[in-house]
């Protein structure tokens, strides 16, 4: 099956450092207003999810959220998750402290990819 979600080295070496210092994690990405569109790590349990949100993969085994309305639009597209040095536009995220954001770098699924992709799955 295809994954339609990865991280970088560096992503993942912030997430070690986290896992750290906070334990447990997971990832939401909200679709704008006031939490900005780039993923924001919280620690596990601190962040509910909202009726018929995506669950699109994990990250280490933590999972990765997306708001539904920006599932529809996105559905279509691999993610991959970044870090880059600076303040996202939330500034709730754990990582946020060190003077960190999470970014996400999207491409479209080619055909053989979308005939093969992980199932996602919808918060109740």
């Amino acid at each position: 099956m295809v994954s339609r979600l990865d991280a970088t080295e560096k992503a993942l070496a912030l997430i070690d450092e986290l896992e750290e210092k906070h334990g447990p994690l997971m990832f939401y990405q909200a679709g704008g207003c006031c939490e900005g569109t780039q993923p924001q790590c919280f620690e596990k349990g601190g962040f509910y999810p909202r009726m018929n949100d995506v669950l699109i993969g994990h990250i280490k085994g933590y999972e990765f959220w997306i708001d539904r309305d920006l599932f529809e639009y996105w559905q279509y597209s691999h993610f991959m998750l970044d870090v880059l040095d600076g303040f996202g536009p939330g500034g709730f995220s754990l990582e946020t402290p060190l003077g960190k954001t999470f970014k996400v770098h999207y491409r479209l699924f080619n055909e053989e990819e979308l005939k093969d992709l992980e199932p996602v799955e919808r918060n109740a």
